[in-house]
């Protein structure tokens, strides 16, 4: 295929359906839906780390190339389901399109939504008599186990919230992250480490079901205190090494006194 300067939809699906020829590339044509998944997931970041930039920057270049490699990923599984004679992209086309019809029924039927709330709500209904789920428990456990823990934490919390099954207000949960402190450190003096590990796990759902009742985004803020620590710790190694001196030949001491003075040198 001849290189230019803009190609259509058309063009890219012979691109990867030259790639998987017989004649084509070899690392594409040994790919299957397995070898891939872990690129789908890498690609779904780096294109949610791509919004972030955008976000801050405007960065449009970076956006787009982002969202063509998860558009790439769509195309190779296409691809590898046409082979197989099992589905083709039209198919995953005609699916979503189909699917986004029938779950705005206020745009595309007679059903009214005068919020973005009200449409969640419908949106949940729909879904729900879609996969035939009779109870809330089915809806949790559709709930995509490769997601984030704390987005799939908060996503099953939600779950439980709709039928009541929730705290009355964020100091409940608060109280719950006390409690699960010291269970933690209880099972830290048992030496059990199988108790630990669920001890530990009980307090990050507690943390997650905390930052839900107080509107927080847990994952976000997970990343953005991520950061804060990379930050403050290059502060701390840069004034190590101004001093004469490396990490690795100083006390904890010493190290933490760099470390409180970033509260007042770096900015979060």
């Amino acid at each position: 295929m001849e290189r230019k300067e803009n190609y259509s939809f058309d063009d890219l699906r012979g691109i990867i359906a030259r790639l998987r020829a017989k004649d084509g590339c070899p690392w594409d044509r040994e790919q299957t839906h397995e070898s891939l998944r872990d690129c789908m997931l890498e690609e779904a970041y780096e294109a949610a780390e791509g919004i972030d930039i955008y976000a801050k920057t405007g960065d449009d270049a970076n956006l787009c190339e982002e969202l063509g490699d998860i558009l790439l990923q769509v195309m190779m599984h296409a691809r590898i389901a046409e082979e197989d004679g099992r589905f083709t992209v039209d198919d995953v086309i005609a699916s979503i399109s189909k699917k986004m019809i029938d779950r705005h029924p206020h745009v595309f039927g007679s059903v009214r939504a005068d919020s973005a709330a009200k449409v969640l709500d419908n949106w949940e209904e729909i879904k729900k008599k879609e996969k035939a789920e009779r109870t809330v428990t089915e809806g949790m456990k559709r709930v995509a186990k490769a997601l984030p823990a704390s987005i799939r934490a908060a996503k099953v919390q939600k779950k439980a919230a709709k039928v009541g099954f929730d705290f009355d207000s964020w100091e409940g949960a608060a109280e719950k992250v006390r409690e699960e402190l010291e269970e933690t450190m209880e099972a830290v003096r048992s030496e059990d480490a199988g108790r630990v590990g669920e001890e530990i796990g009980d307090l990050m759902f507690s943390a997650v079901n905390l930052s839900r009742l107080l509107g927080i985004n847990a994952e976000n803020a997970l990343t953005n205190a991520t950061e804060k620590f990379i930050n403050r710790f290059e502060y701390v190694e840069a004034e190590a090494a101004a001093r004469g001196t490396s990490l690795s030949d100083m006390s904890v001491r010493q190290m933490d006194a760099l470390w409180n003075e970033t509260k007042h040198s770096v900015k979060p």
